[in-house]
């Protein structure tokens, strides 16, 4: 890789980049670290090609992430202002120029030998600040067993796209241990409050507490050396880690144990009792805040942006006033933190008036969680006083597998909401709440910060698969346009961010209309429109068939072809039902059936869309047989059951996270299915009312039982894929 050079900062050229004597002056000897950081990622992922660009950093005080790449065959530059920054100019120069691209769901790598010459060179700068990324449940519902190789991968890809600011969970719950070792508990009194990894982010949002453990004290160290990589990556490439701020949870029983405390019951989340919440006002948050700052810096250094939802979803303030305790989780955030910022979920009531009116707006980011969700919101200065926000979009609940996303909201509302007079807006936030899907939803958002002007939909959706895929091709367009159309041409008028999920993964009913108890009741889209994007994708070109970008796509929209079946389908088996018609009954069961298993060969193709690959992944971090038991049952039960009975049924967690995967359509979803039609069909011969089944019991056997699934991909999508054509 070609690094220094005396023109190594742009804005510090020719000599004045060097000392007296000759000495690289400490700017310059930055800059080489910060170019080192992005050259040591293109190594990673183009390791055949890294050596044709240059990277320099150029400072620019006081001025917007930029970045301008230009260059002629196999010799490019790129410049910008931090080695992330750098990193989003060379996909930008992948994308529009050498039509190549990266994702966290496929990419396109085929390239020439020598990369392409740049006829004119490629200029953006960041519209906004702040550019965020990943949910507070990210780590439970994308993958809370991945290991480095995954995040190493993760963070170059987020770099690619241009966000400067991710949030790190992972490592919280050493710092909770470590903190209150401090504060009259025990560890083993302090493992068993912290629950498995899968569950954690719903205790740190202060939901719940201890289900899915205890943990052992190997576990706790394993994720906070991945924290310390984790931290230490984003540094190295000029991004922010965002941390958790402490903001008063505490475990039971803590005013017993520290005299004088004060704490306030938090009631009940889901069927989970809730932590207590420690009142800021006191000594005692002040002493809980200094230690918990303290061994979070000691374990994963000091950051500029920390992530506090005060009293989320129905949190309960009791006899303490909300600005009050604000201002005492501000202070001790600043104490520890001069030049902190206090990021806020705006979510569902979040962040409450008094909360924005009594701390220092300025030093506040708001997280706008339902900008493309609700149509009533429309004035985000008046709702938050004037509080700066982001811009933000969760598409995905639970990690759905549906595909689509409100692309038409984004499009308009974000440059309308910037630009208008007076705006509050300065960042984007991107937070489904499991990541790795979406793959045209990440670059569309992704893009919002790096454009002037708004977004030209069917413009962008038109040269997506000539980067996508690797070369322009009238079919694949014509697949996108589709698309376009369709999933991505949704809006927030409805009152929905998300697509509707399949009924194959849905608790069985005749009457069933979602599988999520929160998810929207019909589809959003014409499924016979979308329908038409499946053939146009199996007659692209072969030679643009070779990449994972592209199997991906093929297998997202043959998954959501099957999927959205169910939702034809299932009335018309009511229908028989209700008739007592049991010879139509049969047939359409079987059908039904039938394409449940086609939707358990397609998601078999891939080893992201694996069950087995999931308890395997959570079995790896276990270092006793006991533990690697404990851990499956953590990571399974959030994809099913989510907790016991309580939460299951009563609080209608149940199937929250649904996803097409393979182990769960053909294990659980089929098992389901198979019983109630035979329950059914038993009712019909006998001329009676149907038994009813004990679903929850049904589910926690299943995943009790240590289902047997597969860890390694199988099968051909394309000739899956034109199976699944041929029976639209």
């Amino acid at each position: 890789m070609h690094i220094t050079r005396r023109t190594l900062l742009g804005a510090l050229a020719g000599s004045a980049a060097l000392g007296a004597a000759g000495v690289p002056s400490a700017e310059a000897r930055a800059a080489a670290g910060e170019a080192g950081a992005a050259a040591a990622a293109l190594a990673r992922l183009l390791p055949r090609h890294h050596g044709q660009v240059t990277f320099r950093t150029v400072h620019r005080p006081g001025g917007a992430d930029a970045f301008r790449v230009s260059g002629q065959s196999g010799r490019i530059t790129v410049e910008g202002s931090t080695p992330a920054v750098q990193l989003t100019g060379l996909h930008w120069y992948l994308r529009h120029v050498a039509h190549a691209h990266f994702s966290w769901a496929g990419e396109q790598t085929q390239l020439p030998e020598r990369l392409p010459a740049v006829r004119s060179p490629l200029a953006r700068e960041a519209n906004v600040a702040h550019r965020f990324v990943l949910n507070d449940t990210n780590d439970g519902y994308t993958g809370p067993y991945h290991g480095w190789d995954y995040w190493e991968r993760e963070l170059d890809v987020l770099a690619l796209h241009g966000f400067n600011e991710v949030l790190v969970y992972t490592g919280a719950d050493a710092v909770y241990h470590r903190t209150f070792l401090e504060h009259g508990y025990s560890d083993a009194e302090l493992r068993r409050w912290v629950p498995g990894p899968a569950h954690q982010p719903w205790w740190l949002l202060q939901n719940m507490a201890s289900f899915g453990g205890p943990v052992s004290r190997e576990l706790l160290d394993r994720r906070a050396a991945l924290a310390q990589k984790i931290v230490r990556r984003l540094r190295e490439l000029g991004m922010t880690p965002v941390l958790p701020g402490y903001y008063g949870t505490v475990p039971a029983g803590f005013a017993e144990r520290n005299k004088g405390a004060r704490t306030v019951p938090q009631g009940d989340w889901g069927g989970f009792r809730r932590p207590d919440w420690l009142d800021p006002r006191t000594p005692h948050f002040a002493r809980v805040a200094q230690t918990f700052y303290r061994v979070q810096q000691n374990l994963c250094g000091e950051s500029t942006l920390y992530k506090m939802d005060l009293l989320h979803e129905g949190g309960n303030p009791g006899d303490v006033p909300v600005g009050a305790a604000a201002r005492a989780v501000e202070k001790a955030l600043r104490t520890a933190h001069p030049d902190a910022t206090w990021a806020i979920l705006g979510w569902q009531e979040n962040p409450r008036r008094e909360i924005v009116d009594a701390v220092d707006r300025d030093r506040m980011l708001v997280l706008d969680g339902i900008s493309d969700h609700y149509p009533n919101v429309t004035d985000r200065e008046a709702d938050w006083a004037g509080t700066p926000y982001a811009f933000g979009s969760i598409w995905n609940f639970g990690g759905h597998t549906a595909l689509g996303a409100n692309a038409p909201d984004w499009a308009e509302l974000y440059h309308r909401w910037r630009t208008k007079e007076g705006s509050a807006l300065s960042g984007i936030a991107l937070m489904p709440e499991a990541a790795d899907n979406n793959p045209a939803g990440l670059a569309l958002f992704a893009d919002l910060a790096w454009s002037d002007a708004p977004v030209d939909l069917r413009d962008w959706f038109t040269r997506w698969p000539g980067y996508r895929y690797g070369g322009e091709d009238a079919h694949a367009v014509r697949a996108w346009d589709v698309l376009r159309r369709t999933a991505y041409g949704t809006s927030r008028t409805d009152g929905w961010s998300e697509q509707a999920d399949g009924l194959f993964g849905a608790r069985p009913d005749l009457a069933v209309n979602r599988a999520g108890t929160w998810s929207p009741r019909r589809l959003r889209y014409d499924a016979a429109e979308f329908d038409k994007a499946l053939p146009a994708l199996l007659a692209v070109a072969p030679a643009l068939r070779g990449s994972s970008a592209y199997r991906h796509d093929l297998l997202d929209v043959a998954r959501q072809s099957i999927a959205n079946r169910s939702r034809q389908l299932l009335p018309r088996i009511k229908a028989a039902y209700d008739d007592g018609n049991r010879t139509r009954f049969g047939e359409l069961t079987r059908q039904w059936l039938d394409w449940m298993d086609l939707l358990e060969q397609a998601v078999a193709t891939s080893e992201r869309h694996l069950l087995g690959r999931w308890i395997a992944d959570a079995r790896s971090w276990g270092s006793s047989d006991a533990e690697r038991d404990r851990l499956a049952a953590d990571a399974l039960s959030l994809l099913t059951v989510w907790g016991p009975r309580a939460s299951a049924d009563g609080g209608k967690l149940h199937d929250y996270a649904n996803r097409e995967w393979s182990g769960l359509v053909g294990g659980l979803y089929r098992l389901r299915w198979k019983t109630y039609f035979t329950e059914l069909d038993a009712a019909l011969a006998a001329g009676r009312a149907p038994r009813p089944v004990d679903w929850y019991a049904v589910e926690d056997h299943w995943a009790r039982s240590r289902p047997t699934t597969r860890t390694r991909p199988a099968g051909d999508i394309v000739r899956i894929a034109r199976t699944v054509a041929s029976r639209l």
